[in-house]
């Protein structure tokens, strides 16, 4: 079977992946920084650590407007959750001339916590974002949502990229417990369809969507950066 096939808008900037805005240009050159001959595959390894761990993951961090999706808005705030994060790292590759596009996926996540549990009303996660991109020819899928630190706190197992092989999400905890389990995958895009995505949301985590946009107009840190 064929690999899927590398479009040129794969390249190419969008409105929500604004890999040509001086943001995201900016985040991806100090993410090569001393790497800026180094090969395709060091330099998405590289771009894939500094989404993961330089914006920390935040599931309460739900952004109910479309701005807050794109790439040039993502890579100045501290924390995000999975579809920004994805959403800047397709960006930054792009930057640096590495075929990428934006994946979505349905997850059920069987160590959620309580109080998210509570606001979402379920375990499944409709739109995990995740990365397709292309090197030697090959897609691979990878999810930059987990940074390190909140690995090790809660016994996750951390994502680490290769350059050659997928790193989504672990089926198991450190301790061998159900994690994340994979239910659909919605396919790929070029620019996503966020507007599509917010509706979802709206219908299906209308608790958690308030919250959200309380929490930002409070300044409640827990909720996200200030929009």
């Amino acid at each position: 079977m064929s690999p899927p096939e590398i479009r040129p808008e794969y390249l190419e900037s969008s409105p929500y992946i604004d890999s040509d805005s001086p943001e995201v240009r900016a985040f991806t050159d100090r993410a090569l920084e001393g790497i800026q001959n180094a090969s395709p595959s060091e330099k998405a390894i590289r771009l894939f650590d500094a989404v993961r761990d330089d914006i920390r993951y935040n599931p309460f961090s739900i952004g109910t407007t479309p701005p807050e999706y794109r790439a040039s808005y993502v890579a100045k705030q501290p924390s995000a959750y999975c579809v920004p994060k994805a959403i800047l790292l397709t960006a930054a590759l792009r930057a640096a001339g590495i075929p990428a596009a934006v994946g979505f996926a349905d997850v059920k996540n069987h160590l959620n916590s309580p109080k998210l549990a509570d606001l979402m009303g379920t375990d499944l996660f409709i739109y995990h974002g995740y990365v397709a991109l292309w090197l030697d020819g090959r897609m691979i899928k990878v999810t930059p949502a987990f940074n390190t630190e909140l690995c090790e706190r809660f016994g996750v197992k951390q994502l680490i990229f290769d350059g050659k092989n997928d790193a989504l999400f672990h089926e198991f905890d450190t301790r061998n417990h159900r994690h994340m389990e994979y239910v659909n995958d919605r396919g790929w895009f070029a620019d996503p369809p966020i507007d599509t995505l917010l509706g979802d949301f709206e219908r299906l985590y209308p608790k958690l969507m308030q919250a959200s946009r309380e929490g930002a107009a409070s300044g409640d840190k827990q909720f996200g950066a200030a929009r």
